[in-house]
């Protein structure tokens, strides 16, 4: 009985004398050889069946047949039927594959049995011998057939596939002219079976020096009958999986018109690479314009080029003459049809960055957009821009090396200069001035960069400065024309410590009183508190009181009616000038200046007060003096009454003022502590505590206190509610502070704080009750808010992040951050930083009107307003348009002006910007140095570290669809 092979290999061939033997050679190299070929004569008129003949009178394994079907369907179709082989593969005459091939593809089924196929990478090669990089889509091993129901990805000699399959689903489709392979490769996916992947370039393609225009039609036509079946059910394939019956799911990656789109694009782009233009960009309509294809787009483009143009990537920038006005006019043309100029631009400019990033620039390259060439380093000269160009793509070159590459936006000439700041920005200066001669002129080169923008603004209109001064004027004028008014605002400066001392007390507390009011006491919060201290005093008349630290008399005066004598005093003649200014019409209260500590305090009192005070004392040894002191000032029965509030550093795990000093419980706990005081009653909120004490008499008997737990009804004042740690800290800033260094800092992006808004924009919104959340977990765990200047001065010192700093970001500018997140920000002793889009504040956000009604943006007025409580603002750009899509000059120009609308509303140097979208190319970081910022954020994902570009900061984006486990997550491990 004769033994069937392993593997059967179809090889069709019509008038291959010129390429058959290449592809019979690599079958005789195969390390298995365990296989068969069937050569497949489709009526050559030339020698190729003589060259059959050869290999079969050579080697038993090679076997004939003779073809009429002039077509490949029909030929393959011829060798199916012949084949004995458990496995096939289609090998057209010309191509050829790796001699490790079949053994590495039959190792790959047997790992897996359940396999009905396997493919490999595969590689182009050129008439000239040039290979193309690998390629290989790994999609397939994925999703076999919602991939091959919209392109065909893998090269039909890349494949083993089961014999027994491929004649159950009835081979090749013969009513097709191309797209067959294809079509097969679609139904035999729609079974649902395992394809496994061999992650190597095995299979090597012939590109045909002969012109593909014939075929283009024939296979747009046959492209959209085998697309149109993926998306439906097939009745050729009998038992498909359930999943696939009904054909491809456009949730799995686009509908069928962007499939056959897509294919249009390959084929418009090989048509260009050949200097010829044959579809009508109207048909690729259905291609997506948004921002993230734009590099898929440009990808396929440079795919059908390569094909089209028979050349490399290596060799297309020095081709772009053949082929570059086609291609640019089919860009354009695309980019009307999405009504999306900047959409095209986008593709352009992806497209040239990538056949310059595969040229060597041995000869300057002038593209569309792009002028590449290299630059002596340290003798350079300088370039006159041709039109069109906007950005240059550069190798600077040192004793015939690349030294760098630089990738730039240029407005105008790029002058010697210019060259020069470049240089040192990526060569040692003492490597630059290592030259001898005309060139080597230290003092020039070291003054070039600091003398670069004013000397060029001044002396050279059309260089690229030159340029760059004009945009900036231009800006200036617009700004000052502008309806807002300019206004000056003083830099936001955090209030000292409420422990904080001074070697003269005196003299501190007079500094402290220098503005008047400056604990807000009339506000509710402290007027309830005067409340409930006037509620626990003593029942019936007081005689003697004696009011310590009155401040500017706000309790004196309520205090007054309820006792015959008042001496009110404090260690500020400032504090009690007021106070005896405020109470003129009591004549039972009389003033003056007293220092509790130092002084001796008047005796025989039937009440002392003492309110917000005792925090101030250096340690609990002097309190215990102090404590001492007034109850030699009280009389015998006399009452004390203290009012504190609770301090984090007195018990952490409970709510209390994050004040690096005693409070209301070590208070308390030292007065009850005192010979001769007893507590008598207490009334006790979440906040503070108002304890009445009593001078025990010698036959007094002390008992129980009564306590009463209230809460608090008035509102809390931001000045109030941002020293507070509800619920406890887990970690006291002042602690991380003094005890951690790191290298890293967590940068969190935020868009909305919303309890509402449109669904498609949920991940961009958190509800106030999920920030407010966050933000008080930053505040529990020790976490302070710093600013992106800040944060750029210790990547530029190098100086490691002290504690546990944070950096809140916000985009966009939304209205719902002044009426939602600022308050919660300040509530939490916390800060942000806000990127406008300065040419819509006062409107919406127009960018997001295609997901619902659009969001209302702050106005100027509230810009200002927030910036003068503390918030920092930067620049989202003017108009919110992709960077990447901009043209130099718009960018420049929206860079510029951005930030001078930002400096005129919150009167503080705008230094940093966050790109719209988070998208970026390599002309961004350059140019805004140049239009006077020194950070930016970008499209990276990340914590921020020491290492980080400042000028390209990476930020963590946190989502509205989370939960606080998953941002607590996120944060905690950037402590790591």
């Amino acid at each position: 009985m004769a033994h069937n092979p392993l593997v059967s290999i179809v090889v069709p061939a019509h008038n291959a004398e010129a390429t058959l033997a290449r592809s019979l050679d690599c079958l005789l190299d195969q390390e298995i050889v365990d296989w068969e070929a069937i050569i497949v004569d489709d009526a050559s008129t030339d020698r190729t069946a003589a060259i059959i003949a050869g290999y079969v009178e050579r080697d038993a394994r090679f076997r004939t047949l003779s073809s009429c079907a002039y077509s490949a369907a029909g030929v393959r179709n011829s060798g199916i039927s012949a084949a004995r082989g458990h496995w096939l593969m289609f090998l057209d005459a010309g191509d050829w594959v790796d001699a490790s091939f079949l053994a590495k593809m039959l190792a790959a089924l047997k790992a897996a049995p359940d396999a009905v196929a396997a493919y490999c990478g595969s590689q182009r090669v050129m008439p000239d011998g040039e290979l193309t990089p690998s390629s290989i889509s790994t999609e397939v091993a994925i999703q076999p057939f919602e991939t091959f129901a919209r392109r065909c990805a893998v090269r039909t000699h890349a494949l083993l596939v089961e014999r027994e399959t491929i004649v159950a689903l009835g081979g090749f489709d013969v009513s097709l002219r191309t797209c067959e392979d294809w079509d097969l490769w679609q139904r035999l996916a729609r079974l649902g079976k395992r394809w496994v992947m061999v992650d190597e370039p095995l299979a090597f393609h012939c590109v045909s020096p002969i012109p593909l225009a014939r075929n283009s039609t024939q296979m747009l036509t046959d492209a959209e009958i085998v697309i149109a079946r993926g998306f439906s059910p097939d009745p050729r394939v009998e038992h498909p999986a359930s999943a696939h019956a009904n054909g491809a799911i456009e949730a799995n990656g686009g509908t069928a018109s962007e499939a056959l789109a897509w294919f249009q694009l390959w084929n418009a782009a090989s048509d260009c690479g050949r200097g010829s233009r044959s579809i009508n960009p109207r048909f690729l309509r259905a291609l997506p314009a948004g921002r993230k294809w734009a590099r898929e787009i440009a990808t396929v483009v440079l795919d059908g080029l390569t094909v089209g143009s028979l050349s490399v990537p290596t060799q297309l920038a020095a081709r772009w003459d053949r082929f570059g006005g086609p291609l640019t006019e089919l860009i354009i043309e695309l980019g009307k049809v999405w009504d999306d100029p900047a959409a095209g631009r986008r593709v352009q400019y992806h497209l040239e960055q990538m056949l310059l990033d595969s040229d060597d620039l041995a000869a300057p390259r002038r593209l569309a957009r792009t002028l590449g060439i290299r630059v002596d380093a340290r003798n350079p000269v300088s370039i006159e821009l041709p039109e069109g160009i906007d950005q240059i793509y550069a190798y600077l070159m040192m004793d015939g090396q690349i030294e760098a590459r630089v990738q730039f936006g240029a407005l105008g000439k790029v002058t010697k200069r210019h060259w020069i700041e470049l240089a040192l920005d990526f060569v040692p200066p003492e490597q630059l001035a290592s030259q001898t001669g005309a060139g080597a002129d230290k003092s020039f080169m070291f003054a070039a960069k600091a003398s670069l923008s004013i000397a060029e603004r001044r002396s050279d209109r059309d260089s690229h400065f030159g340029k760059l001064a004009r945009l900036a004027a231009e800006a200036r004028r617009l700004v000052r024309s502008s309806a807002e008014p300019a206004e000056r605002l003083a830099a936001p400066r955090r209030a000292r410590a409420a422990d904080g001392h001074d070697n003269d007390r005196t003299s501190f507390w007079n500094r402290r009183f220098a503005t008047e009011d400056p604990w807000n006491y009339r506000s509710p919060y402290e007027q309830e508190k005067y409340e409930r201290q006037l509620e626990i005093l003593p029942a019936g008349r007081i005689g003697r009181a004696l009011e310590l630290a009155c401040a500017e008399g706000h309790f004196t005066r309520q205090l007054a009616p309820r006792v015959d004598h008042l001496t009110a005093t404090d260690i500020s003649d400032v504090a009690v000038g007021r106070a005896r200014a405020r109470c003129s019409d009591q004549p039972n209260v009389e003033f003056g200046v007293l220092d509790f500590s130092a002084d001796t305090l008047p005796g025989e009192m039937d009440l002392i007060v003492c309110s917000e005070v005792l925090y101030y004392l250096d340690d609990l040894d002097e309190l215990r003096r102090i404590a001492k002191k007034i109850v030699a000032a009280l009389a015998p029965g006399g009452s004390f009454v203290s009012a504190h509030a609770f301090v984090l550093r007195d018990n952490v795990e409970r709510t209390g003022f994050d004040w690096n000093t005693f409070g209301a419980q070590a208070i308390s706990e030292t007065l009850a502590a005192t010979e001769g005081l007893v507590l008598e009653q207490s009334i006790q909120t979440e906040l503070y505590r108002i304890d009445r004490f009593r001078r025990l008499s010698p036959d007094d008997v002390a008992t129980e206190p009564v306590i009463d737990h209230v809460p608090i009804r008035a509102p809390i004042g931001i000045g109030v509610a941002r020293n507070i740690v509800w619920g406890g800290a887990r970690a006291l800033r002042r602690d991380v502070a003094r005890n951690e260094r790191r290298q890293h800092i967590p940068v969190l992006m935020y868009h909305g704080v919303a309890d509402d808004g449109p669904a498609a924009l949920a991940r961009f919104r958190l509800t106030p009750a999920a920030f407010g959340s966050q933000m008080a977990w930053l505040r529990a765990n020790g976490f302070h808010a710093i600013t992106s200047e800040q944060l750029e001065w210790f990547i530029a010192n190098r100086q490691p992040f002290v504690g546990r700093p944070v950096l809140i970001t916000f985009d966009d500018g939304f209205q719902n951050f002044a009426d939602h997140a600022w308050p919660i920000l300040r509530a939490n002793d916390l800060t942000a930083e806000v990127f406008l889009v300065t040419d819509l504040v006062g409107e919406s956000a127009q960018w997001d009107a295609d997901s619902g009604p659009p969001t209302p943006l702050m106005d100027a007025g509230t810009v200002r307003r927030l910036a003068g409580e503390g918030a920092f603002f930067g620049s989202h750009l003017a108009t919110h348009r992709a960077i990447d899509g901009l043209s130099s000059s718009d960018l420049a120009a929206e860079l510029l002006r951005s930030r001078m609308f930002i400096e005129r509303w919150t009167g503080r140097a705008t230094t940093a910007f966050a790109a719209p979208f988070s998208v970026t190319d390599r002309r961004l970081g350059r140019l805004a140095k140049e239009c006077g910022y020194r950070i930016g954020f970008g499209g990276k994902h990340g914590p921020a570290d020491l290492d980080c570009d400042p000028i390209d900061l990476p930020r963590i984006e946190i989502r509205g669809d989370r939960s606080l486990d998953d941002f607590v997550a996120r944060v905690e491990a950037v402590l790591e």
